[in-house]
């Protein structure tokens, strides 16, 4: 697959385990991509390899005939194995495990290629260590409380603010955005936003995606970087 470019993504979607409800992976992920997201997590949370596997598997094909990178959460070994687009690290999975370069991802493990790489970030520290740790794109927040982040405080609006004017890199807002609080998170400059609940929850999970869509678009990005040639 030859992926499009980070800068131009807007909505990043979620198959989340804790909210499938009896539904298909597949499914979900059709759904998705019907609804134009640009990137779409698999996060199964606590779930066996097994089951994390056989999840990602199902999805990958659905988002692979669409044309939408996958991104596999937590699990570096199975996102190599399964040849998925990026794998999504949190601040523990990656600092908090030794690693202080995405170069060190790949360390003895032959030519690859590998995922691209995102990285959590919940504070303008960790936002600056990230950055200079090589990922393809940084997370920010939860922006608000979320039920997805149990016991994690929220980063707030100010977060938000702090990233639109200091990361010079793909970022997205994440945690808490739904239809109430995305205006005030675009507001505040986010302009790529991550939606899990108040998608999978929504009773047409497609057109949720393209009314989000629609209102993330009425805020402009801003021009790339130019790449010296």
């Amino acid at each position: 697959m030859i992926l499009p470019s980070l800068w131009n993504a807007r909505l990043y979607t979620f198959v989340d385990s804790a909210y499938l409800a009896g539904r298909a992976p597949s499914e979900v992920a059709r759904q998705l991509c019907d609804g134009g997201s640009d990137l779409i997590q698999v996060r199964a949370k606590g779930a066996p390899a097994d089951e994390v596997r056989r999840i990602a598997e199902s999805v990958l094909e659905v988002t692979r005939r669409a044309g939408v990178p996958l991104v596999l959460n937590d699990h570096w070994d199975l996102a190599i194995e399964l040849g998925v687009e990026y794998a999504h690290l949190g601040q523990e999975d990656f600092f908090d495990a030794g690693m202080t370069h995405t170069d060190a991802l790949s360390n003895g493990r032959g030519p690859g290629p590998f995922p691209k790489i995102g990285l959590s970030t919940h504070a303008p520290a960790q936002a600056e260590r990230a950055m200079a740790a090589g990922p393809d794109y940084i997370a920010i927040g939860p922006v608000f409380p979320t039920a997805t982040k149990p016991g994690r405080p929220a980063a707030t609006l100010e977060y938000v603010r702090w990233a639109a004017r200091s990361v010079q890199m793909p970022w997205f807002a994440i945690g808490g955005i739904n239809f109430d609080t995305l205006d005030a998170v675009l507001e505040a400059g986010a302009r790529r936003i991550c939606v899990v609940s108040a998608i999978l929850n929504a009773a047409d999970p497609a057109k949720a995606c393209r009314e989000l869509r629609r209102r993330i678009e009425s805020a402009p990005l801003p021009p790339a970087p130019v790449t010296p040639v």
